[in-house]
């Protein structure tokens, strides 16, 4: 449908159901705003109807200036009766739009937030290039040290504070409750990347009892600093950053999981509305955690 067309649509709308005071201001408000498509014409029609039909009886005069004002259509789309959540937030929208087109001095434009979005996980590419830094560190126990970093954290989740007290023996780490989606046995079990169920091996064995990012006190500080260092600068790798790693992690327990084939079923885009659906579910403890993250891989 061309414009015309849907400017004919608009001039003709007068429905049973709204007051034909609103379906004026209606008609006048969506002409101006030159909506494309009859549907979206429809739509928009409605709501600057319900808007006036709701308007005009409180006693407000019925002109774009006030009844498109903010703090109005603010109030009708939160206290009008009989609408439904869903409905609330659709009307919101369309008259948020018809707004901006038809007063818009009234709509400044929105100021961006800052949103503090996931790191870019690695490319198994570059895990394995990492590994291959390594590998080529000039002892022992630097290369299983510096394995021991990337595979914890490529493949259980384990960055900064979370390394401190990972012991080499069974590789079993204290879960907090934060922690509790964490694998428990990152070498056999962690959902990470495929080569790295060999050096994470290596270096638990490598430190027996002890530490497997190094040092004696598991309190010290900074201690993925040196290990980071020997990894700079080779195979035209960026700088190690632990955040990613853990992204890495987090990447591919979404996609064991399935979760990027449930979110499109679901018609669910936004982790917001994911975060409230499980908001009710107790989370499983850490043996399930290691069921749930592992199982995929034996």
């Amino acid at each position: 449908m061309d414009t015309a067309e849907v400017a004919v649509y608009v001039g003709r709308w007068r429905p049973s159901s709204v007051p034909p005071q609103a379906a004026a201001f209606a008609r006048g408000v969506i002409a101006q705003a030159a909506p494309e498509g009859r549907e979206r014409a429809k739509n928009l029609l409605w709501a600057a109807g319900k808007l006036a039909g709701w308007a005009i009886p409180l006693g407000l005069e019925p002109v774009p200036e006030v009844l498109l004002h903010p703090s109005v259509t603010e109030r009708f789309t939160r206290c009008a009766p009989g609408l439904s959540g869903a409905a609330r937030r659709t009307l919101r929208t369309n008259l948020r739009f018809i707004g901006r087109h038809v007063v818009p001095q009234l709509y400044p434009a929105d100021v961006p937030l800052p949103r503090e979005r996931s790191k870019q996980p690695y490319s198994p590419a570059q895990i394995d290039g990492y590994l291959a830094l390594a590998d080529a560190q000039p002892t022992a126990a630097r290369r299983m040290r510096a394995a021991g970093l990337v595979c914890l954290g490529a493949g259980a989740g384990l960055i900064r504070s979370d390394l401190r007290d990972v012991r080499g023996r069974r590789c079993r780490l204290p879960l907090r409750r934060r922690d509790r989606n964490r694998a428990r046995h990152p070498a056999t079990h962690g959902a990470g990347a495929g080569p790295l169920p060999r050096p994470a091996v290596a270096a638990a064995r490598f430190a027996g009892n002890g530490l497997i990012c190094g040092g004696a006190d598991p309190g010290r500080r900074n201690l993925t600093n040196p290990l980071i260092t020997a990894l700079d600068g080779g195979g035209g790798l960026p700088r190690l950053d632990t955040s990613r790693l853990r992204a890495t992690w987090l990447r591919d327990c979404a996609g064991q999981l399935g979760l990027a084939t449930f979110m499109a079923a679901a018609g669910i885009s936004c982790s917001q509305r994911l975060g409230d659906l499980i908001a009710g579910l107790e989370p499983a403890g850490e043996a399930g955690a290691v069921r749930l993250l592992g199982a995929a891989r034996r």
